[in-house]
Formats: structure tokens, sequence, C-alpha cells
């Protein structure tokens, strides 16, 4: 650090109750309800803050992506001044001699990956965590010109160079298995990422996207800290930027909510025919943090940091090699009348199927909404429901089942499946996908299901009461399925599913 910045450092440091947050990259002081984040003069191999016009550059251009992100918390861009009296001063009188984001300060405890830590990451949480992502991808500028498969190729071959500084620590062969896997598969994906590119699925992201760099202010999720260094870590594909978050919530034994996440964010924007990208975008992102912990093992002042440093380096090569392990795809068909809890045992049964992040889940309910322009939560007028509209739906629910299994994932059809020509047609769906099918027909007393809909909130059902009636009403010929009573809860009948699944299928619950 230059005799300049340490100036800085001493003058923003001033004053009672100041703390200060200290990275590799930054500095950032806690005034008041306000933190000022300067960044170091430094230049390493992916960044370059050495000189003050380069640190003011990417102070702006942290500010510009920051009021994407979260405009409430990002406030703006102050000046440190060198005055007439030699002193400095905040937006003085006199020439810049650094620069800072001023932000609003936020309590630290509201950090997801604290938040992780004290198992307090809900799932309706995690829900508007997905719609906040997706909503900030859908908004960000496309570049369709540069990235695609070069890129990643970039990115694995970087990752590797990186890794053997670290054979000291890492098995090498774990290291060359996992470049010879990553190749494998991007062969594989070339046509796919590049075909993306040209859709426009490459966008200006956060780049960064763990639980760390992501709060609750004012109760709602809030992304920050995003990558404005390096367009070729930002201008990326927006599940290239998913992925991150989705390995990490893997990492920590959290593949639920990893997989909540996952079908979410494809709920609100549809992009199922990328995700045959994800294993690898995933194992990219666990291999970036396994040579970013062994750069951090040399700078920790104590033995137990290092050596926690090269765990941790170790666990995320170990991830990175299992997400690129081939699992078995299958197809669940999950029937019932309304109230059976057919979306509540699909949650609890997606994480345990297929590749991580767990089977793609399709719901008629959500995609009748997706088609329709609205939420999964907004309530649709009785001519959503018109016959023609939901044979339109059904068909569109078995093309996003296919297509999940064409990418390699298990799917879950999750419907009514009242009619026995939907039943065979989601059968079918199998058959031509060769893949195993195993239907479930979820079944309750007519009392218990008339209370689970009344007491329904915020879900993407419409039925009520009143639709659970006429339901009752219908006959749903021969069911040749699983019969599953759910009297008893969800935990009760997700037992007796998970005897129903072959081992070869299914993969230890998280």
């Amino acid at each position: 650090m230059s005799d300049d910045q340490q100036e800085v450092f001493a003058f923003l440091s001033r004053g009672a109750g100041v703390e200060r947050i200290d990275t590799h990259v930054s500095a950032i002081f806690l005034i008041g309800d306000r933190a000022y984040k300067v960044k170091r003069a430094v230049a390493l191999s992916y960044l370059d803050y050495s000189t003050l016009a380069l640190r003011h550059r990417f102070c702006r251009a942290e500010l510009e992506l920051g009021r994407r992100m979260a405009p409430k918390l990002y406030l703006g861009l102050r000046a440190v001044t060198r005055e007439r009296s030699g002193s400095l001063a905040l937006d003085g009188a006199g020439e810049p001699v650094e620069w800072a984001v001023e932000m609003r300060r936020f309590d630290q405890e509201t950090l997801f990956d604290r938040l992780a830590e004290k198992g307090a990451l809900a799932p309706l949480l995690m829900r508007r965590l997905a719609d906040e992502i997706a909503a900030f991808h859908a908004e960000a500028s496309a570049f369709k010109g540069e990235g695609g498969s070069s890129t990643i190729r970039f990115v694995i071959d970087d990752s590797h160079v990186n890794l053997r500084l670290g054979t000291d620590i890492l098995p090498r062969a774990d290291i060359e298995a996992l470049l010879h896997r990553s190749h494998a598969a991007l062969a594989r994906l070339m046509p796919l990422l590049d075909r993306r590119r040209a859709e426009g699925k490459l966008r200006h992201c956060h780049g960064d996207l763990h639980l760390r760099n992501i709060c609750l202010l004012d109760g709602e999720p809030t992304l920050f800290d995003g990558i404005e260094f390096s367009e070729t870590l930002s201008r990326i594909d927006v599940l290239y930027d998913l992925a991150f978050l989705l390995m990490d919530l893997e990492h920590r034994g959290l593949g639920g909510l990893g997989n909540l996440v996952f079908n979410r964010y494809l709920d609100r924007t549809g992009d199922v025919g990328g995700i045959a990208a994800l294993p690898l975008f995933m194992s990219m992102r666990a291999a970036i943090r396994s040579h970013v912990s062994i750069a951090a093992r040399a700078r920790q002042a104590s033995a137990e940091s290092a050596a926690r440093a090269a765990e941790e380096a170790r666990s995320y090569l170990s991830l990175a090699l299992e997400l690129l392990q081939p699992r078995p795809r299958a197809l669940v068909a999950i029937g019932g009348l309304s109230g059976t809890g057919k979306s509540t045992l699909a949650q609890e049964l997606a994480a345990e199927l297929g590749p991580a992040p767990g089977a793609r889940i399709a719901r008629t309910d959500i995609l009748r909404k997706r088609m329709m322009g609205a939420a999964p939560e907004t309530r649709l007028p009785p001519e959503a429901y018109a016959r023609s509209v939901s044979e339109r739906v059904y068909a569109e629910f078995r093309q996003e089942a296919a297509a999940a299994l064409a990418a390699g994932y298990a799917a879950i059809a999750d419907a009514t499946f009242v009619d026995p020509p939907e039943r065979a047609a989601i059968e079918a769906v199998a058959t031509r996908a060769g893949v195993p099918f195993l239907g479930l027909w979820l079944e309750a007393p007519p009392d218990v299901l008339v209370a689970r809909v009344g007491a329904r909130r915020d879900d993407a059902s419409d039925a009520d009461v009143a639709v659970l009636r006429r339901q009752l009403g219908y006959d749903p010929g021969a069911i040749s399925w699983q019969r599953i009573d759910v009297s008893g809860g969800t935990a009760e009948a997700l037992a007796r599913v998970r005897a129903l699944i072959p081992g070869r299928i299914g993969r230890p619950p998280p």
C-alpha cells in the first residue's frame, strides 16, 4: 500500500465508533449509517487498481452496477481530497487523492452466508431471492458478439493452471481428472454455449454471485458487490452467474435450497434449454473457489487458518469432480386431487434425483401462469382454465419435462392427472426418452383435502374448496400408478416414495 493510501485509510478511520473491514482488494470503513469502500492500489492477474485513474474508473463502474442491483444500497461516489492546508477532506475543494463508493450500512448478520450458518435461509426467502436474480438478469444488457465456448475453455484452462500451484495440498491426479472431465463436457456443450450467446443469454451479470454477496435490506434479498473490474468475468451466461449460488448451496450441504432456487428461477425465466450446461458451470465455480482458497492459504496469519483454507481447497476440488460425474435420469409423475400435497412432495424429492442441483419440477399451475405472463402466485381469471388453454398448458408441460430429460436431468411432473390420456401421455415422455418412469397417485380422505385447500396461502394453485369439490366428483378411471396415502403428512409419504425409487436413480437426500 502506498503512503497516500495509508494516509487516506488513517483519515477515514478517525473518530469514535469507526469499524474497518479489509479484503485483499478493498478496505471498507463503517461510519455511522454509511459504508465507504476504497479500492486498494493493487495489480493482480485478474484486476488492476494500481493507479488513481483506474480506481476512479472502477469505482464509477461499481456504482453503476450496484445501482442496477440495489439502488437503495449504493448511494454515490465520494472523493477524498487534498486541501490547500495539506489536510484531507471528504468531497473538499482540493484535488482528489482517492475515491470511495458510498453505501448504506447494513447489519452484517443479514449476509446470506451468515443466515446459512444459522439455518435461517427459509424456502420463502430463497424463492424471493430467485425472483430477484431472474429480474436482474432479465434487465441486464446482452452481448451477442463475444464469449461462448471459447471463454468457457479459457476459464477451465486458467483454473487448471492455478490449481496446479496447489499440488502440495491437492491430489495431482484429481486436478488432471477435472481438466479431462471439463474438456469432455465442453466438447459436448460447445454448440449449446455458442447458440446461447447468439440468443442473447450472455449478459452483464453479477459475476460473483455467492451467499456472501447477498444480504437482507429492508427485509428483501439484495445482491451487491458484483464484478466491475473485468468484462470477461461479468459478461457471462446468465446460468453461469446462477451456478455460483447453486454451487455454494451444494457445498454447504443445502442442496434442497439449491434445487428450490434452480426450479424457481426456471419457473420465472423458462430457460430450461440451457440447463445441460449447469453441471459444468457449477463445477467451474467450485474449481475457482478451490484455487482461490489456495491463494488465501498463503495470506493466513496462523497455521490453523492456513489448514482450514487448505481443507476448503480440497473440498471444493472434490465437489468440482463430483459435479461432472454422470447421474441417471428418470421421470417421476405425481398426480392427485388438489390438497394432496403434490407440490410439497415434489420439492422434497427433487434434490435427490439426477445431477445437482436436482430434478427439474414441471408444474402445470406455474406453467399456466408463465404462459399468461403472470407471477406464480397471481390468481388467474376463469377463462385461463378453459379446456383449450389447458390443452396447451399440458402440451407445453410435457415438452418441458422432455427438455429436462434431454438435458441430462431427472424430471418431476406435477399435475392433477385426473384424465387417463394425460397419464398415458406423460408416461410416453419417459418411453421416448428411454428413462425409468415412476407414477405416483396421491390420495387422502375428502375432509383432509378440504382442510388443506382451505388453509392455502400464497400458492401457485388457484384451486379453492369449490374446485376441489368438483374434482371429488371426477372419475379418474383405472389408476395403475403407485397409490400413496398422504393423510399422514409429507414425511410419511416421502418415506414411502423413497422406498419405491431404485438406488440407481436416486442419491442420498441433502
